[in-house]
């Protein structure tokens, strides 16, 4: 299970990555393809509804039943989850904005993507630093095992149907290396 988080940390910065190409697009006065950044946004959305949020509320759930000394962490967490999501909801009500030929200040929302985005990267530092280590402390096979269980069942058709849904982020994908 941890490598599977650890997998889905890996596959998000690749994501954020495609994002932050395009953010610096705009940063240098060009337009970047803001289609495929409508794509990223809500795959993003999409995959923190679907997966991130349970998992999370999983995770902190049980650790705040083997180590209530933890709480302090999983509250963190939560709350800099909760300021992600409406960031990237934020972004997301702009780009439909922009989408629709309206006129909004460029430089202003590059630097909200910019923002967004090293808020994303250091959630993820966060879990990786703190959160894994608990779970990887605390948590018994047992444990590991309800957590796989307990996401949503069909994960890989899930993932079929993101890419499906999200055919530019995927061809983007594939051509960007995976970043350091």
């Amino acid at each position: 299970m941890l490598k599977q988080l650890r997998r889905d940390h890996a596959n998000m910065a690749r994501i954020l990555h495609v994002l932050q190409l395009k953010q610096k697009t705009l940063a240098q006065g060009e337009r970047p393809n803001f289609q495929l950044v409508r794509e990223v946004v809500d795959y993003i959305l999409d995959y923190m509804a679907g997966f991130t949020l349970p998992l999370e509320q999983i995770c902190t759930d049980r650790l705040k039943e083997l180590a209530p000394e933890s709480e302090a962490v999983a509250e963190q967490l939560s709350g800099d989850y909760r300021k992600l999501k409406a960031r990237l909801t934020r972004l997301s009500r702009d780009i439909d904005m922009i989408l629709m030929d309206v006129a909004i200040p460029m430089d202003q929302f590059a630097d909200d993507l910019k923002q967004y985005l090293d808020s994303h990267r250091a959630y993820l530092r966060q879990e990786r630093e703190e959160l894994f280590p608990l779970i990887s402390e605390h948590f018994s096979d047992v444990d590991l095992d309800r957590l796989a269980h307990a996401l949503p069942e069909n994960a890989t058709a899930e993932l079929e149907r993101l890419q499906a849904a999200y055919p530019e982020l995927y061809a983007e994908l594939r051509e960007e290396p995976v970043p350091a």
